[in-house]
């Protein structure tokens, strides 16, 4: 295929993602671009039939799970109306790297038996092992995923998730650029991506810059709550963390040649206890929340800012199987009673 024909196959395929991207958004309404994930490290969790009934009383429209559980994907079966991301699991990856044939596999068992009747959107391969040992197995998993659903022209679109650790520099964000083994088992990520125009998922959490560095990172720039400019970049000017660190994955991404590349938020949160007076349901609530009219006012961020974020949450409950401490406490939601740690949606 000539340049111009491979051009054109591109632009048509980005048209494409975006104009169902855009028919979804219509029908799910303005809270689509926030969705949360539905971690399931708990042994006192409610069932996943009364969890869904939860997030669609609230307006939610968009999960993520972090493996194909088939009690939560049973539970799903007729709420087409949430749109469903799919891990698939780390230890699975080296079996699945192997052969094409094990995927065919993976998909016949983990998700054939729920597509008539669970909209699943994406599926995510592997959650932040890239970069690591593990790493290298990604892209081939991946790769034979995009040919199968791509064989069946199932609506399903393959990405992987990734951790900010991934940069080597960030500050400020027009100096982003990624460690060299990110730009090893990354950057080949993001160009496949790129080809296939599908968002990378990557986690982003300020709670954790702020935690690690609060003497020159205030609380009101992690949190959203600052109205001057705290950063200027240039022209760019950052009153919030979240944007500055968006927006150096953004720089990063593009030192390596790869531009344009949409980003989902696969998770941000902030932890409700767990680290003293950095972590209570007024702090965590005043960050998820102004996270929440921040991706929904469609502004963007300075380097890109007439793109929409979408972004979830984490999480819907406390996870008491979690390491103890902060990790325990990201919910929303007590996972016995179902009753809001704090008022959200």
């Amino acid at each position: 295929m000539g340049f111009c024909k491979k051009i054109t196959a591109f632009l048509l395929l980005c048209i494409a993602f975006l104009f169902r991207k855009h028919n979804d958004d219509s029908r799910n309404g303005v809270a689509s671009n926030v969705g949360l994930n539905y971690g399931l490290l708990g042994d006192n969790l409610p069932p996943p039939s009364n969890v869904i009934s939860l997030y669609e009383s609230i307006g939610i429209t968009r999960i993520r799970i972090f493996d194909p559980n088939p009690e939560v994907l049973n539970a799903l079966r007729g709420h087409r109306g949430i749109g469903v991301t799919v891990g698939v699991k780390d230890q699975d990856l080296a079996v699945l790297s192997a052969s094409e044939e094990a995927v065919k596999g993976w998909f016949a068992t983990n998700i054939e038996p729920y597509l008539a009747d669970v909209n699943i959107t994406f599926i995510t391969v592997g959650n932040e092992v890239i970069s690591g040992p593990i790493g290298p197995q990604v892209l081939p998993v991946m790769q034979s995923l995009t040919n199968l659903v791509k064989s069946r022209n199932l609506p399903i679109s393959i990405s992987t998730v990734v951790a900010m650790s991934n940069l080597g520099q960030s500050y400020p964000p027009s100096a982003g650029e990624f460690t060299p083994q990110a730009r090893e088992q990354l950057v080949p990520v993001l160009r496949f991506l790129s080809e296939t125009c599908t968002p990378i998922h990557v986690n982003i959490y300020p709670y954790f810059a702020f935690a690690s560095n609060p003497v020159n990172i205030t609380l009101d720039y992690a949190i959203f709550n600052t109205e001057g400019v705290v950063v200027e970049d240039g022209p760019m000017k950052y009153s919030n963390i979240f944007d500055a660190i968006f927006d150096a994955f953004v720089w990063a991404m593009e030192k390596e040649g790869v531009k344009d590349l949409s980003m989902v938020v696969s998770e941000t949160g902030w932890p409700s206890a767990g680290n003293g007076d950095f972590t209570t349901p007024e702090i965590a609530a005043t960050y998820n929340g102004n996270f929440v009219k921040h991706v929904r006012s469609g502004k963007g961020t300075p380097k890109r800012p007439h793109c929409r974020i979408d972004g979830f949450l984490f999480a819907t409950f406390n996870e008491n199987q979690k390491p103890a401490g902060t990790e325990q406490h990201f919910g929303l939601y007590e996972p016995t009673d179902m009753k809001p740690i704090y008022k959200l949606f």
